[in-house]
C-alpha cells in the first residue's frame, strides 16, 4: 500500500481543473478546508500509506489509535483522491449550504472519527465470527466512509430526489447503495 513517486498526477491535475471550473468563491469554507487538507496531505503525507491505514490489527492488538485521525485524510493514489474529493465537493457545497459551516465542520469531524470506529468493528466481527484472522489485517485509507455517511444524510434532508450513477437514474434514497457498489467495482480495494 504504497504510492507510485516520481509521476504525474493526473487525478490531481484534474482534481484543480474541477474545482476551478466550480470557483473558489462558490465553494463553502469547511468544504474547500477539507479538500485542501486532503490534498496537502496527499502531497505531504504524514506518515506512509501503511503506518496509517486503519485496521483491527493495528487499533485493537497494537492499540495505534492515532490510525482513526488519519486514515481518513490519506489516499492511495490521486484517482482514489479524486473521485472521494469530487464527491466531497458536490456533496459539502449542497450540505454546508443547508446545514451551516460550524455544524458541518463538526458532522465532518464526529464522522471522520466514527467511521474508522465503524470499520474496526465490522472487521473485528467478521474476525471472530468467521473465525478468520485475515479480515484483521485489512488496512484502508481514505474518505469513501465519510462520504457515505454525507449521502445518506444528504438524502435524509432531501428526499425524493432522483439521482444519477453511472448514467442510470435511481431513487436518492438508494443511490447511495448502488453508489457504492460501482465505488467497489471501479476502483477495488
Amino acid at each position: 500500500m504504497q504510492r507510485r513517486q516520481g509521476r504525474v498526477n493526473a487525478g490531481l491535475l484534474l482534481l484543480l481543473y474541477q474545482i476551478s471550473q466550480i470557483g473558489l468563491q462558490n465553494i463553502p469554507p469547511v468544504t474547500l478546508g477539507v479538500l485542501a487538507l486532503n490534498v496537502f496531505l496527499f502531497l505531504n503525507p504524514v506518515r506512509p500509506l501503511s503506518e496509517v491505514c486503519i485496521s483491527v490489527n493495528e487499533a485493537i492488538y497494537k492499540n495505534n489509535w492515532q490510525r482513526l485521525l488519519l486514515s481518513p485524510f490519506h489516499h492511495a493514489d490521486d484517482w482514489h483522491l479524486y473521485y472521494n474529493m469530487i464527491s466531497m465537493l458536490w456533496k459539502g457545497i449542497m450540505l454546508e449550504k443547508k446545514l451551516k459551516s460550524i455544524w458541518f465542520a463538526y458532522i465532518i469531524a464526529v464522522f471522520s472519527v466514527l467511521i474508522g470506529v465503524v470499520y474496526i468493528v465490522l472487521e473485528f466481527l467478521l474476525v471472530k465470527i468467521l473465525d478468520d484472522p485475515s479480515y484483521g489485517m485489512s488496512c484502508g485509507v481514505g474518505f469513501s466512509g465519510v462520504l457515505f455517511a454525507l449521502k445518506v444524510l444528504s438524502n435524509h434532508y432531501n428526499p425524493g430526489r432522483v439521482s444519477t450513477v453511472l448514467g442510470l437514474r435511481i431513487s436518492s434514497k438508494y443511490a447511495c447503495w448502488v453508489e457504492l457498489v460501482a465505488i467497489h467495482l471501479i476502483a477495488p480495494g
